[in-house]
């Protein structure tokens, strides 16, 4: 990749700016090449060489709630779910827990609430009052399969309804065939059509085959102007996972070292225990640093990790677990 200048130390702007893009690099991507039994070897040592324990994991475990896009995308969706849905993430913890550890007044909520298009009138009405963004799922969520045209409209239309952020999905076909001026051109657009919103896309890594091909998916979508990569719809057999996150993670870092972007990133689809949570916590410690340990650059789409991560804020306040059916998003 052809080093960029890097913007955030030449000039009086934000230490955080938006990732703006750059032009495609097809030497860097053909370059690109992932050793998967490395990667399996480094991502099965998460959680096993190091642990936080009471106090720290309440600490770790309260941050990933503010981390949370939580997320209803089910077609049996109503309005009162997602009422419902932005209620808990308005409170996402028992205020009663959040006294008990003297966090009552942190104005805690999750990063998001994650909807359809056609829900975010609902979502945008239940949140008013709140600075809590809605998510929208767009260009024909969860396979992709409809005209560029057609998918740029959805944007445009989740923008214009009051989403600020925009999850997209990528065409797969591009990526197992190697079309990546292809798929470059179509996120550069889809990031345009965005504006001022912040664009996630969705790389649908269960179906790319190879870690490579994810790596260099990963780049494009960098390259193209995501401001996040994310690694499933939540639809796909297989969803988010440590080594498929090492390898997004990684790229991320890459990308930011030669061109000074910093891009986020959000793993969705089957994390639903807040060891889990706890571990991709510590992934993204270890290999982005503290800078990335924020709902600015770091999300988990989910929609149950909420009610586990509740139960073990209990079990630290009170020292017993209630049963799970008292949580709601369980």
């Amino acid at each position: 990749m052809a080093k960029t200048k890097n913007k955030k130390t030449d000039s009086k702007e934000p230490k955080h700016q938006r990732n703006e893009g750059i032009p495609l690099d097809m030497d860097y991507i053909r370059g690109l090449n992932i050793n998967r039994s490395a990667v399996e070897r480094r991502a099965a040592t998460i959680g096993t060489r190091r642990s936080v324990k009471k106090e720290w994991q309440a600490a770790w475990l309260l941050r990933a709630v503010t981390c949370i896009d939580l997320t209803t995308l089910a077609g049996d969706d109503t309005p009162g779910n997602v009422q419902r849905l932005c209620a808990k993430a308005r409170q996402p913890v028992r205020q009663d827990l959040l006294k008990a550890m003297g966090m009552e007044n942190m104005g805690i909520t999750t990063g998001a609430v994650c909807v359809y298009h056609n829900l975010i009138k609902d979502a945008k009405e239940a949140l008013k009052g709140s600075t809590i963004p809605i998510a929208a799922v767009s260009t024909a969520f969860p396979a992709g399969l409809i005209p560029l045209k057609e998918r740029l409209k959805q944007i445009e239309l989740s923008v214009a309804a009051g989403a600020k952020e925009i999850d997209i999905v990528i065409h797969r076909a591009q990526v197992l065939t190697g079309d990546w001026e292809g798929l470059y051109s179509e996120i550069k657009q889809m990031r345009q059509a965005c504006g001022a919103a912040h664009m996630k896309a969705i790389l649908a890594t269960g179906e790319l085959s190879t870690l490579t091909n994810i790596a260099k998916a990963s780049h494009v979508c960098m390259m193209a102007g995501a401001d996040f990569i994310k690694t499933s719809t939540g639809k796909e057999s297989e969803n988010a996972t440590l080594p498929v996150s090492l390898t997004m993670l990684r790229a991320i870092r890459d990308y930011q070292e030669y061109t000074g972007y910093k891009v986020g990133f959000k793993p969705a689809g089957g994390i639903r225990t807040a060891k889990q949570a706890l571990n991709w916590l510590m992934l993204i410690k270890e290999e982005l640093g503290d800078e990335w340990l924020n709902n600015t650059m770091f999300r988990f789409g989910a929609s149950s990790l909420l009610a586990d991560i509740e139960r073990q804020l209990e079990h630290f306040v009170t020292g017993r677990y209630s049963a799970s059916y008292r949580h709601p998003m369980a």
